[in-house]
């Protein structure tokens, strides 16, 4: 028994010190040698998942587009009708209303933060010193009943109220294959200023020549989040730019019978 012991304590101090021997750059090259090689995610021009949000029961489709000039777009289908979200369009960033369906451009503090993310397509990891990032690997941390690596990103600076504030998210690495099975961030505007946000991945899959995860769940740490299911997504899609256009309201003539249309 005491020879067991000894096997075990040999065992459990040759783990351990693996695991301190990693740093926060082996975790990420390993990151990136495991879902497709950095050659591959070098070449990514472009993302298009489809995918369908749950909500209360109901299955909602919709249409995650992202590309390296960074146009992008959430298109939610809802009971037939388009609604976007998150669109920029080289110039500025729009959502339609859910309440009046109406295009509403972002005001000029959110649509500068909002840009800040443009540089992190695909991934922000990738090349993140060239962008003037820093990461730090803080430990392990069990997260929901897995080992994992926590490693803390330094990006840009946000500005919140005409202040800068420092931008930090953390990341949680599964040690045995080396992804992100979650990150967290501080929320810092809106009703949930404060609180943490938290999203979670899962069901990694091939994408084209990369491994990329196929569920996501979105929220607070702490309560329900959101899942999202992906069933497809496409590496370098052919995606026409009027799909990022703000839409002009056309106005029509008083009696005419025809609505305002976006």
């Amino acid at each position: 028994m005491k020879k067991l012991h000894l096997i075990l304590f040999a065992f459990a101090v040759t783990f351990m010190t693996t695991v301190n021997a990693q740093t926060a750059d082996e975790i990420i090259d390993a990151y990136f040698e495991n879902t497709g090689g950095l050659d591959a995610w070098n070449k990514v021009e472009g993302l298009k998942m489809t995918a369908k949000i749950n909500q209360g029961g109901m299955e909602i489709p919709l249409e995650i587009v992202q590309l390296k000039s960074g146009k992008q777009m959430v298109k939610i289908n809802f009971q037939g009708q388009i609604i976007k979200q998150g669109v920029y369009d080289g110039e500025s960033f729009w959502s339609h209303n859910f309440m009046t369906r109406k295009a509403e451009k972002s005001d000029a503090e959110t649509t500068a933060n909002a840009k800040l993310d443009l540089n992190d397509f695909p991934d922000p990891f990738l090349n993140y010193k060239e962008k003037g990032y820093t990461v730090e690997l803080m430990g392990t941390e069990d997260f929901n009943g897995t080992e994992t690596f926590k490693i803390k990103l330094v990006m840009e600076p946000v500005t919140v109220d005409g202040i800068e504030e420092e931008n930090i998210v953390y990341y949680f690495f599964e040690t045995e294959n080396m992804v992100p099975i979650a990150r967290q961030s501080e929320v810092k505007i809106g009703q949930g200023k404060g609180m943490i946000s938290e999203i979670t991945y899962s069901d990694y899959q091939e994408a084209g020549d990369l491994f990329l995860p196929y569920s996501m769940t979105q929220g607070v740490k702490g309560q329900p989040g959101q899942p999202i299911t992906m069933d497809s997504i496409e590496i370098n899609p052919e995606v026409d730019d009027s799909e990022f256009t703000f839409p002009v309201e056309v106005e029509t003539k008083e009696g005419d019978g025809n609505d305002k249309k976006n």
